[in-house]
């Protein structure tokens, strides 16, 4: 798949889609679909709701929500509470670099070093 369309508006390149398929790396696994992205990380999930566009350059920026888990079990109605995320990279062939960003805070919840078709190292919390 090729990173852009080679087409160009005001001068910026207009990138395509990132494909379907899973990325994986320490503390997070990151599966990319026709819709957007589901990502489960050591202690939390999330998702992104929209297609994952890069430009010419490999880079992208979207929003996403971020969902933090405990240990133990889960009770009777309780209910994940859930954050906007941005979450920011750049994708070299096979290679991806993401950061996480709560939204409103600015705080770095992690950055990530990600490889196609890799296995996640998660280490989920108990």
């Amino acid at each position: 798949m090729s990173q852009t369309s080679g087409k160009s508006v005001k001068g910026r390149a207009v990138g395509d889609a990132l494909g379907p398929g899973v990325w994986g790396g320490e503390h997070i696994r990151f599966e990319v679909t026709g819709r957007g992205a589901r990502i489960e990380y050591d202690c939390a999930h999330g998702a992104v709701e929209g297609r994952i566009v890069v430009d010419g350059r490999g880079r992208f920026s979207v929003e996403g929500t971020h969902y933090e888990e405990h240990g133990g079990p889960v009770r009777a109605g309780e209910e994940p509470a859930g954050y906007r995320v941005r979450l920011s990279g750049r994708v070299a062939g096979s290679l991806m670099k993401l950061t996480v960003t709560r939204a409103g805070t600015r705080e770095v919840i992690g950055t990530f070093a990600l490889g196609r078709g890799r296995e996640a190292d998660l280490v989920k919390c108990r």
